[in-house]
């Protein structure tokens, strides 16, 4: 676990480093460990999925899409 000194404390750009990544850092003086810094859990929300099976039945309707077919006949010309 990394660990800052009180005079360390001045350069918060390693300390901000090490909390980004996720790591508790200790603060020590004269060699005593006399606090942790925790950083803070971000809540991650799951994703929401848009309605897919809606969005294409809004586009194409009752249509039956061949695009296999179609496929297969395209590049049988090549």
């Amino acid at each position: 676990m990394p660990s800052v000194n009180m005079r360390q404390l001045r350069e918060t750009r390693r300390l901000k480093a090490w909390l980004r990544a996720g790591t508790t850092v200790e603060l020590r003086e004269r060699d005593k460990v006399i606090a942790r810094i925790v950083p803070e859990k971000a809540e991650e929300k799951p994703a929401k999925w848009p309605d897919f099976e809606a969005r294409a039945k809004t586009i194409f309707g009752d249509r039956v899409l061949t695009v296999v077919d179609d496929l297969i006949r395209d590049r049988g010309r090549f």
